[in-house]
């Protein structure tokens, strides 16, 4: 634990600092003991760190791209080798190589943004404990202990509330936030921005981790501090709106919010030529031929067949 602090401890140094910036900039608007500059301190950290963390965000998006571009030939790897494992990830590395692409991009966004998660978990856990650590010294920890956020203490967590039911309705209020907030960004990125038609094997993945995630988030958010919950709701709400952002207006091609582009940019282009005066869109409309009837000749009688009539002379 001593070795795992020691490696944290620059990061400790870190959020900390930046933690006590904020809340230096949030005490000239509200009380410097209050839960409302604490609160708004922890929120400005997950804005800046998701701003920093853009330029990831963005490699992500091509990554998720390029692995859905490739489904179809991981597929057909993936039923020709089935029964040599070590055949099939040569394959597939080799595919990867050619390509350009890179499956562990798609995570690069959450791994470097999990060790600033753990540093204001540690920070928050000290500050609980009435602690120094990073550059909070005493005055400010027992400060920042204090504060409290709808009359629940930022440093405490469901479990650990001292006999408070407030710091539990607030604490299970977060909890339902969170996972609720999980839960709609990853159906959001299932059901409209995945290939229509396509088959997908990543697909049954995605539902499974569509429940996982969000339960795992609901079991161990009992243990968070109210301070960790703002952090982590906040930067589930940052990716329900950055990632609603994306699809809407760069979504994957094939998709059904591609499909809700065009409609929307065609609606624009008839609306804006019928604004300035302009001939409004022609539709072509397919024009079908009707098929041509066929005749069944009509049948004579027998007694006219076996008689024809004579010519006359």
């Amino acid at each position: 634990m001593t070795l795992f602090n020691g490696v944290l401890s620059p990061l400790y140094n870190a959020v900390s600092w930046v933690l006590l910036a904020f809340h230096k900039m949030w005490s000239v608007v509200f009380a410097p003991a209050s839960g409302a500059a604490w609160a708004l301190s922890i929120v400005m950290l997950v804005v800046l760190i998701r701003i920093c963390l853009i330029p990831l965000f963005v490699k992500q998006i091509k990554a998720q791209r390029g692995l859905q571009m490739l489904q179809p030939q991981m597929k057909l790897i993936q039923t020709k080798h089935k029964n040599d494992r070590q055949k099939q990830s040569e394959e597939m590395m080799k595919l990867y190589k050619d390509t350009g692409t890179n499956p562990l991009s798609s995570c690069l966004p959450i791994l470097v943004q999990s060790p600033f998660f753990f540093a204001l978990f540690h920070v928050l856990s000290y500050v609980a404990k009435g602690s120094t650590v990073g550059v909070l010294d005493q005055a400010t920890v027992n400060q920042a202990r204090a504060a409290t956020i709808f009359g629940a203490p930022i440093s405490h967590s469901f479990l650990n509330d001292n006999g408070s039911v407030t710091t539990r309705v607030v604490a299970a209020i977060m909890i339902v936030l969170m996972t609720a907030t999980t839960f709609t960004t990853q159906r959001q990125l299932m059901v409209k921005n995945q290939p229509l038609g396509q088959a997908n094997p990543m697909m049954q993945q995605q539902k499974i981790l569509l429940y996982v995630f969000p339960g795992m988030f609901a079991i161990f958010g009992i243990n968070f501090p109210i301070g960790v919950l703002i952090y982590w709701l906040t930067t589930n709400l940052w990716t329900m709106g950055q990632q609603f952002y994306v699809i809407r207006r760069n979504p994957t091609p094939g998709s059904a919010a591609a499909e809700a582009l065009d409609k929307r940019r065609a609606e624009k282009s008839a609306t804006k030529a019928a604004a300035s005066g302009g001939p409004a869109p022609v539709v072509v409309a397919e024009v079908v031929e009707p098929k041509p009837v066929r005749q069944q000749p009509k049948r004579e009688p027998r007694a006219k067949r076996s008689n024809p009539p004579k010519k006359s002379t």
